[in-house]
């Protein structure tokens, strides 16, 4: 990136876990940083000190209305493609809703864009695309795709879409496809693994934990902030309609493995109830030595040192009403 790039990034729905983030992140960089977003999970409340910054702009607007979101991409110069209903959970609960935003949405977006000034755009996929693999292979980017939810066909379908634009389009493309994301946000999110699992044990209530031998890659928001500068930097050559795994090989984990690595933070045994045979039937270890190798990009934070973030979070008073106000806390209904 040379010195005069005008360093204006939208971020797509970017109100939520990752993309608090991610805003805090690039305004650190000396970023204007405009956050598009509907606010579907009525999390507003996690933008209030971004507000504060005078590079920071929100605007409540819709992947699904065209005029608005070209209007605002006036002065982009990077685009970041976070929006959508997240997680499988809550588009099963939404399966409609879910497929006009999460396929709809984000081509609508992707053809938006191209009447734009937009240089580069990312858009944030998911290992999930890789379902179920057998235990002894990790998925490279070239491991043949096995969505096995809503969430997951969507994101591939649009992965599809957006390779069909190669050589079409005025802007490069990107698609990252995240680990499990983990650690401390703005928008605090206690439905994804790791973060729950620490909630549960530090608290000491009971955990049911399902299928504890099923395989997960993990990545901490942090290293997802860097991975996408990176890509930002990176020599168009390297990034131009590429697909990367997002993550390290080392974040690679089980259930088991992960409720060890917390249980190990405390004195007092964890109340943990085993159930095999959950409806989650993903199970997926992911190969990451293409982006280690091309964008030389290696996650910096550790299961285990996020795990003591967390903890150390909540121990100075922090998200003590998680469970009157789930809701606030994860991807549970939508607003």
């Amino acid at each position: 990136m040379n010195s005069n790039f005008k360093k204006n990034i939208m971020l797509i729905g970017g109100a939520g876990y990752i993309g608090t983030v991610l805003a805090n992140y690039f305004l650190n960089l000396n970023f204007n940083v405009i956050v598009y977003d509907n606010l579907i999970y009525n999390h507003d409340f996690a933008l209030k000190d971004l507000k504060k910054n005078k590079n920071f702009k929100f605007v409540n607007g819709d992947i699904r209305s065209p005029n608005s979101l070209l209007k605002n991409l006036e002065s982009v110069d990077y685009a970041v493609l976070l929006a959508g209903l997240v997680g499988d959970p809550i588009t099963k609960i939404y399966p409609e809703l879910s497929s006009e935003i999460n396929l709809k949405g984000i081509k609508n977006c992707l053809n938006i864009i191209n009447e734009s000034k937009v240089k580069r755009v990312i858009f944030v996929s998911t290992c999930s695309n890789y379902g179920l693999i057998p235990e002894h292979k990790s998925a490279d980017e070239e491991y043949i795709l096995n969505p096995l939810s809503l969430y997951a066909k969507n994101k591939v379908e649009c992965e599809e879409y957006i390779s069909s634009l190669k050589d079409k389009v005025n802007y490069s493309a990107t698609i990252l496809r995240f680990a499990t994301a983990f650690g401390l946000s703005p928008r605090m999110r206690f439905d994804l693994t790791v973060n729950e699992f620490t909630y549960y044990i530090f608290n000491q209530k009971e955990l049911v934990v399902y299928d504890k031998d099923t395989w997960r890659p993990y990545c901490h928001v942090d290293d997802f902030a860097l991975l996408i500068k990176k890509v930002l930097f990176a020599e168009e050559k390297d990034i131009y309609f590429q697909t990367f795994n997002a993550g390290s090989d080392e974040n690679n984990a089980t259930k088991q493995m992960i409720l060890e690595l917390i249980s190990k933070q405390f004195n007092n045994k964890a109340n943990i109830l085993f159930e095999g045979d959950g409806k989650d039937r993903r199970n997926y270890k992911v190969d990451f030595s293409k982006v280690r190798k091309i964008l030389d990009f290696k996650c910096n934070v550790s299961i285990e040192e996020g795990i003591i973030k967390i903890i150390e979070s909540m121990k100075s008073g922090n998200y003590l009403n998680y469970e009157r106000n789930k809701t606030k806390f994860g991807n549970y209904k939508i607003n």
